[in-house]
């Protein structure tokens, strides 16, 4: 995997969570090439070992920690284990999430919708709140949540999905008022279509499979359905997702916050 080193990170920490995932793990290599220390939080411990292993070639100091974010106390272990391993946390990519299941709003299963919610609401918080703690005694900082475009424009068959990212916008936005007078930017990226990874497989795989009248019952006619109803005609790659992050996170992006960037290809 390939970086640019268009920022310069050197001697910051960033703390990513959900980085065994695919976005978590292209962002790690894109702080890692700029020189930043990575910390590494997900369920999937044997996965973030090893995305560790690989950021071993930029000779940066790297920490992983077995994290369920739906648990505050996982959380602030985690958070103190980063500062402990790494001295401070400058960043935090508050990413981990769950896309959920696949479902008309009047069949969509409750335990799952539950689900969708204490993973990208209640865990999103848990990580906010445990960052601003941690960030505003040490002189402030940059943090940016996972939406996705899902929360700008409610897609079919992903009711709790897109409500959870609408939260997420919503409380990026709360947040970055509170926290501005600790010196602390808060913002958020939207993602649209992005691949290849395990995400869009999924997706193209599940919408095909709801029998809907917006896709196909074949996951790759649903696959150019969805291309096509991007401007620029391509799926955004997980690099271009990562840059984001690094501009949101960097100097130039100094007096934005509140902000939710969309990176959808122009839909």
């Amino acid at each position: 995997m390939t970086a640019r080193a268009t920022y310069d990170f050197a001697g910051k920490t960033i703390l990513i969570t959900g980085g065994a995932g695919d976005i978590g793990k292209a962002t790690a290599h894109r702080f890692a090439a700029n020189g930043a220390g990575v910390a590494l939080l997900d369920l999937n411990e044997t996965k973030m070992v090893d995305v560790a292993r690989e950021l071993a070639e930029y000779n940066v100091p790297v920490a992983t920690f077995g994290c369920d974010v739906t648990t505050s106390e996982d959380v602030a272990k985690a958070f103190a284990g980063a500062v402990e391993q790494l001295g401070r946390i400058d960043y935090v990519f508050n990413n981990a999430g769950y896309q959920g299941l696949f479902a008309k709003t009047d069949e969509y299963p409750e335990d799952d919708f539950q689900k969708v919610i204490d993973i990208n609401v209640v865990g999103v918080f848990h990580v906010l709140k445990a960052a601003a703690q941690h960030m505003r005694e040490s002189g402030g900082g940059a943090i940016v949540n996972t939406a996705s475009y899902a929360g700008v424009v409610g897609p079919p068959n992903m009711v709790a999905y897109a409500a959870s990212k609408f939260a997420v916008i919503g409380m990026t936005q709360t947040a970055a008022k509170d926290l501005a007078p600790y010196g602390l930017r808060v913002n958020a990226l939207s993602p649209a279509l992005i691949g290849p990874g395990m995400m869009w497989t999924r997706q193209t795989e599940l919408q095909a499979s709801v029998g809907s009248q917006y896709f196909d019952s074949n996951p790759k006619v649903v696959e150019q359905q969805m291309i096509d109803s991007v401007p620029m005609r391509r799926l955004g790659s997980l690099e271009e997702v990562a840059n984001g992050v690094a501009f949101l996170m960097s100097e130039e992006a100094s007096y934005i916050t509140g902000f939710n960037l969309e990176i959808t290809g122009g839909q």
